[in-house]
């Protein structure tokens, strides 16, 4: 069983970054396509950013232009860098990752904890 670990949120200014990490830890599944979701409360979960296996990416309207998510294969490792943070960006963020065990394996897809952002002043 793959283990996705995420860190990097936390309390921030509206206007300021932060940068979030979910890496695959304890086994040999690796990543090839991620996404981020959000949850804030008394809301469903959202999309937020999407990576492909192919590396292309795409973005929820409210954050396009503030938010990037990249992959880093050689850490095993999804990021989503936050820009220009606002109070309504507040929520728990999970990560999704899909990959596989080998090469010509099948496709698995796991979840994040979660991660809380808080954007206040």
């Amino acid at each position: 069983q793959v283990q996705l670990v995420e860190s990097g949120g936390g309390l921030v200014q509206p206007g300021g970054s932060l940068r979030l990490s979910c890496a695959a830890s304890g086994s040999r599944f690796r990543i090839n396509a991620g996404g981020w979701y959000r949850q804030a409360p008394g809301k469903q979960r959202e999309l937020v950013a999407a990576v492909t296996s192919g590396g292309t990416t795409n973005y929820a309207d409210p954050v396009k232009g503030r938010f990037t998510i990249s992959r880093d294969n050689a850490k095993n490792t999804v990021y989503l860098e936050m820009n220009s943070l606002k109070p309504e960006d507040t929520a728990v963020y999970v990560c999704n990752a899909g990959g596989r065990y080998s090469d010509y394996g099948s496709f698995y897809s796991y979840w994040g904890q979660g991660t809380q952002v808080t954007v206040s002043s």
